[in-house]
């Protein structure tokens, strides 16, 4: 438990990247195409020691819009099209199978959406069964998927045990009726509470619930009865999301009225609650919107600094080559992050033609490969020592950053980061604002050359 100081939030409430990656997906550009990917691919497979591999699939497919939703998804009941698609899916795997070494392994597995149980219990089979054959596994991988609990039955959780899945994602958002029909997302306490009992009964090892404040209707009093309802349920992980309301990049937001959106202090108290409420039950805050109880790999990551951040949030995985596949999927290995198209007609015809459907991408200057590092190390470890990055890219560090240092004053005096013996930390209350801290190290927004439309931090 500790002290949470809503003014000082209020202060630093703006927009910011979340730094899934650095340089962020605004930076991409359509220069990076698909020769230059497989540059990547090949001068990787030629390291002396080549990456693990962490594999993303983006299936894309739900049956309901969520007006919430941030995602790239599609929605559709076409049975016909979402077999076309996984179709597809398996091109892509043969053709990234074509170039990789057979040596490489997976470490990691994730299922992201849309909603990857959207496929009937044998499509799931199918699909695991083509990866499975397709990558070799290394010994205890971690192999989550994201479900939705609606329409899902045993035998969908069932195909994904047997394949070797150990790990479920679900979003909950809220329990309370009236904000569940605000956003087109029926989904009763007593459904979440049945999914979870049968994903204990099979034997996955960890399943981690979202949360989400900010949404019509939401108030201190019915968040506090969902919250409760959570710990009483004891995920091992929690994650709680700030609802973002960006109708200009998601038109079907504009379905959600922003007049009945919890006014900001409202939102702020909702926030303060869940976090005394969490860490009181004993949930460690790993930082920004994740909770894990003590023993979970991700806070045992945090204590030991070897927590890592890529497009699937906290990780556990540091260094692997993240290869995504699926539209709009990105990927992260070496020097350069890859996204595919988001249309499926390009994704197909790119696929039929024997080459990846890369979109955009970026390739990382020394000067981006420093700033990684530097805004991964805060995001994950809270704290940068100086003297090591300067041994590790041979700079001067109170030079080099000069700027993002002399952005550090406002955060000295509001006790969120200290700096001590050439070490910046970030203390407790420095972690829910880590985004903001993160950005004085950005060069794009040092520069004035980022002009993306972000969330905002709070």
């Amino acid at each position: 438990m500790f002290e949470i100081n809503l003014d000082v939030i209020k202060k630093y409430d703006k927009p910011g990247p979340r730094y899934t990656s650095y340089p962020t997906a605004p930076q991409f550009n359509e220069s990076f195409t698909s020769e230059k990917y497989l540059d990547e691919i090949i001068r990787t497979n030629n390291e002396t020691a080549p990456p693990d591999l962490s594999l993303y699939f983006h299936l894309p497919f739900c049956d309901t819009l969520c007006y919430f939703c941030g995602c790239n998804m599609i929605i559709t009941r076409n049975r016909g099209r979402v077999k076309e698609y996984v179709k597809h899916l398996k091109n892509e795997i043969d053709l990234l199978r074509t170039y990789l070494t057979t040596d490489r392994k997976a470490a990691q597995l994730h299922w992201g959406g849309g909603t990857p149980t959207h496929l009937d219990p044998d499509e799931i089979t199918d699909l695991i069964s083509y990866i499975n054959q397709s990558f070799e596994f290394k010994a205890g991988a971690e192999e989550g998927c994201e479900i939705d609990p609606r329409g899902l039955t045993k035998e969908h959780l069932e195909a994904l045990r047997n394949g070797g899945f150990n790990r479920i994602s679900m979003g909950v958002q809220d329990f309370n009726d009236k904000v569940q029909k605000a956003v087109n997302r029926i989904q009763p306490e007593e459904m979440t509470r049945q999914v979870v009992n049968w994903v204990r009964e099979l034997g996955f090892h960890s399943i981690n619930l979202d949360l989400i404040y900010g949404l019509p209707f939401q108030s201190v009093e019915t968040f506090t009865k969902t919250v409760d309802a959570i710990i009483d349920i004891s995920p091992e992980r929690i994650a709680v999301f700030n609802y973002a309301h960006v109708p200009w990049m998601k038109k079907h937001m504009a379905l959600i009225k922003p007049e009945d959106l919890p006014v900001p202090e409202e939102k702020l108290q909702i926030l303060k609650m869940t976090i005394e409420k969490l860490t009181g039950a004993g949930y460690v805050f790993i930082g920004m919107d994740h909770f894990a109880k003590p023993d979970d790999e991700l806070a045992v990551a945090l204590r030991e600094k070897k927590l890592y951040r890529n497009f699937q949030g906290y990780s556990t995985h540091a260094g692997a080559d993240l290869y995504g596949m699926g539209i709009t999927s990105i990927s992260q290995i070496g020097r350069c992050y890859s996204q595919n198209v988001k249309k499926e007609n390009e994704y197909f015809t790119s696929l039929n033609n024997e080459s990846f459907p890369v979109e955009r991408g970026i390739y990382l200057t020394d000067d981006d490969v420093l700033r990684r590092h530097v805004i991964t190390k805060i995001m994950c470890d809270f704290e940068l020592d100086f003297e090591t990055v300067e041994k590790k890219f041979s700079i001067e560090f109170e030079k080099y950053f000069s700027k993002g240092l002399e952005g550090m004053d406002d955060f000295l005096a509001d006790g969120l980061v200290e700096l001590k013996n050439r070490k910046l930390v970030v203390t407790q209350m420095g972690r829910l604002l880590i985004r903001n801290i993160a950005m004085n190290f950005d060069w794009y927004i040092e520069q004035k050359v980022d002009r993306a439309k972000y969330s905002r931090t709070v």
